[in-house]
């Protein structure tokens, strides 16, 4: 529910949430034509501050979207949109569009970028089945060819995964499972997949899915703890078979999956080691990241 009394950023101005508006004409809007984040704040530190925005920016330069603004002041105004709203746990959403236009598709009949930022309260996005596992079913719709729209660009244009979600909404799993065209698993509608099979946790290389940050510091954990890890392609075959499937994004944070397909994944219940990188996640969490308030800058 939309908490009336947050402020949201829309270039260089707080208005509350309820009144939040741009124009009809911003290619953002008609096209899709944009790039964002998503990114997570705990205790008083927004985590993985720098690396968000490094991606934003990355996205943009992806699809020839010059962000009017530095990276240093975008990390500043995400902290202010922050503040201002009083949050210390937080989902902040930035949000670059090409801006206002024609209703034709030339970006040159753009003039100046749209430049948003959303924060608010975040509870955990599959509530209580962190406890259980949820459950996941492949679909029929492929993720994005790399030569067609590539996975690495956080663009806003997401149709592609929200087709994904209807469609594993409608045979009733919680999370919707990716192919590539080759028919390799790529990812799920908004995280990455890993698997466990004898001790040793696989996830497949970045070319066919999003570039995780969540993903990253997971597989630092993963090394961290001396568990065996591979990067490689990953079949249905091996997610069916695997000791253990979780995923892992910005709002996931870590999620086990205890059923695909109609099949049971292990013995049912999130796994050992699952667990393990869960807990590590969450120390993780609690220590590191950029601090919002000036009473936890020396912490």
């Amino acid at each position: 529910m939309l908490r009336d009394d947050l402020l949201v950023y829309i270039d260089g101005e707080f208005v509350p949430a309820r009144d939040a508006k741009i124009s009809v004409f911003d290619h953002g809007f008609l096209y899709g034509d944009g790039v964002f984040e998503g990114i997570r704040a705990y205790n008083g530190r927004v985590f993985k501050l720098k690396e968000h925005v490094d991606r934003l920016y990355d996205s943009a330069k992806a699809i020839a979207l010059e962000i009017p603004i530095s990276k240093e002041e975008f990390i500043k105004i995400i902290l202010e949109t922050l503040r201002v709203n009083r949050l210390r746990d937080a989902y902040i959403r930035p949000i670059v569009t090409r801006g206002i236009g024609d209703l034709g598709l030339d970006p040159r009949k753009c003039g100046k970028p749209t430049i948003i930022v959303i924060a608010q309260p975040w509870e955990k996005l599959y509530g209580d089945l962190y406890d259980k596992g949820i459950k996941a079913v492949t679909v029929t719709i492929r993720r994005n060819a790399i030569d067609s729209l590539p996975p690495n660009i956080k663009s806003m244009n997401y149709l592609n995964n929200i087709l994904a979600k209807i469609e594993a909404n409608a045979k009733g799993g919680d999370e919707a499972i990716f192919l590539d065209h080759n028919g390799y698993v790529s990812e799920g509608s908004g995280d990455n997949i890993f698997i466990v099979k004898n001790g040793v946790i696989i996830t497949p290389p970045t070319i066919n899915n999003l570039r995780g940050i969540t993903r990253e510091v997971v597989i630092d954990i993963i090394k961290k703890l001396g568990i065996p890890f591979k990067e490689e392609n990953i079949s249905l075959y091996d997610l069916y078979t695997a000791d253990e499937v979780f995923v892992t994004g910005t709002a996931a944070e870590i999620c086990p999956i205890t059923w695909i397909d109609g099949r049971k994944i292990g013995n049912g219940k999130p796994g050992r080691i699952t667990r393990i990188l869960m807990e590590e996640f969450r120390k993780v969490t609690e220590k590191e990241g950029v601090p919002i308030y000036a009473d936890i800058d020396s912490c």
